[in-house]
């Protein structure tokens, strides 16, 4: 099912460019991908250091197993050291799948293969 993930940042006062290469190479490595559909980063009106970022996958497991990469987590360690605070991470799916989360999705592969059920 559709994720839609949203995860904030504050980026340190001068680190501008660094940070936002960054950016950059987290969503060109993303692309690459299996669940990837498209992704957005937007500057805070009120905050100039603050960006959010939208990025859709096809479903939670894709976004799950992009955020536990190595390539991801690599990248990731480098933008936290040019953060003010923690990413601060949020996902969501369509209201029609409420249900769903209210039951707690189906389990991924990885869980079945460790649980044997």
């Amino acid at each position: 099912m559709l994720t839609t993930v949203f995860i904030k940042r504050h980026m340190t006062a001068g680190s501008d460019k660094a940070f936002l290469a960054l950016i950059k190479k987290l969503r060109v490595n993303a692309m690459e991908h299996a669940g990837y559909i498209s992704g957005e980063t937007l500057v805070s009106t009120d905050d100039p250091q603050e960006l959010l970022v939208i990025s859709r996958w096809q479903s939670r497991d894709d976004w799950n197993a992009w955020k536990e990469s190595d390539t991801r987590k690599s990248i990731d360690a480098a933008l936290e050291k040019l953060q003010t605070e923690p990413a601060e991470y949020r996902s969501f799916v369509f209201s029609k799948f409420r249900l769903t989360v209210q039951k707690g999705f189906p389990k991924t592969e990885e869980e079945i293969a460790l649980t044997g059920s």
